[in-house]
């Protein structure tokens, strides 16, 4: 495990808390979510469609890749965390995942892929895939969103090769 920074790292003590915190997107008083509205209307939507959908979820394509088969899966229904899931939902999750990871591993020259999940951002329930390349051990564990954002952009025609890989692999599955 490498950090993809040179040394001196220099600690910083961290912030005074804020409470109580502000509202995220798509909480009461924060902003509306964005991405109910686009999954609602996407086939109307100027943006490219996510790469698969059923009735509960949607595989989303990512923006500024520099990981080719770098993905995220939302629910289609605004629901926060796994605490607020529906239990049918939080019973299909587990069999979507693994079609997700089979679904980048079948891209070959993956090592691993990893599945994060932050809270902070958007309060609409999405979870991140991010293929570690086969090889690339300093990105190992958590290391590998750090050194992800910090590498070039992947070739636009790389990151449509394993998007549409993705994609069909994941209708194969239907």
């Amino acid at each position: 495990m490498t950090l993809p920074y040179a040394e001196p790292l220099i600690r910083r003590e961290p912030q005074s808390r804020v409470i109580p915190e502000p509202p995220r997107v798509g909480e009461p008083g924060g902003d509306p979510c964005g991405l109910c509205d686009w999954l609602a209307n996407y086939e109307q939507s100027e943006h490219r469609p996510p790469l698969w959908v059923n009735d509960d979820w949607a595989l989303i394509r990512s923006t500024d890749v520099t990981i080719p088969g770098i993905v995220w899966l939302t629910t289609r229904a605004h629901h926060d965390s796994f605490a607020d899931l529906p239990d049918r939902l939080a019973m299909s999750y587990g069999p979507v995942v693994a079609r997700v990871e089979r679904a980048i591993l079948s891209l070959g020259d993956i090592a691993r892929v990893h599945v994060y999940r932050w809270g902070d951002g958007s309060s609409h329930f999405h979870v991140w895939f991010y293929p570690r390349p086969l090889g690339m051990l300093e990105a190992r564990r958590e290391m590998l969103p750090l050194w992800a954002d910090l590498m070039p952009a992947a070739p636009e025609e790389d990151v449509v090769d394993a998007e549409r890989k993705i994609a069909a692999a994941m209708a194969a599955g239907d």
